[in-house]
């Protein structure tokens, strides 16, 4: 089941099945029931919730249908009632309600509490101690990337060796740092 797009051309379509003349602008269904699907999809692209895009476009399509005798070239119908879509949401946009009021005194920010200095002093410690542990060549590619700040292809040329061996060496130090008993609690 699809929803009507305008009610418009719902209306049409069963006054039409009902045998009941035509009303004034019978293309302007037409076109609705042929275009109105491509149009939601725009519709939609415009606004975060479906039900806000089906109502921005049968308030499009109303502006389409006041203008339908004035304009003047109907292949470009799409664009202007993409127009319309367009001019219809942002209207909407600038009329919303704005939730923030001018006051003469800013609100004081609660302060984030400080990190311990002594607890990030056990950490670095911590740290230091556990990447001591590493072999010497894992060690010395850990300390280029991560505290020299070295890329890989830094490194490796450092090194003398493959980027494919610092990646690897790396990945491996790393596993054993999370692994260490000492850094555990630190996480």
């Amino acid at each position: 089941m699809t929803t009507p797009v305008c009610t418009g051309a719902s209306r049409v379509a069963s006054a039409t099945a009902a045998g009941l003349p035509h009303p004034p602008y019978a293309s302007f269904s037409s076109y609705v029931r042929a275009r109105g699907p491509v149009l939601l999809r725009t519709a939609r692209s415009l606004t975060a919730n479906p039900c806000d895009a089906e109502d921005l476009l049968q308030t499009a399509l109303a502006k389409t249908y006041v203008a339908w005798e004035r304009i003047e070239d109907h292949r470009a119908l799409d664009g202007y009632v993409r127009r319309a879509l367009v001019n219809t949401r942002t209207s909407q946009w600038r009329k919303r309600k704005i939730d923030e009021y001018a006051c003469e005194e800013l609100p004081e920010r609660e302060a984030a509490p400080a990190p311990d200095p002594a607890e990030q002093q056990a950490l670095h410690d911590a740290m230091w101690r556990a990447v001591l542990k590493l072999p010497d060549r894992q060690r010395a590619m850990v300390v280029l990337r991560y505290y020299e700040d070295l890329s890989e292809a830094q490194t490796a040329e450092v090194l003398g060796v493959s980027i494919g061996t610092v990646k690897s060496a790396v990945s491996r130090a790393l596993g054993k740092l999370r692994e260490d008993p000492e850094l555990t609690p630190a996480r």
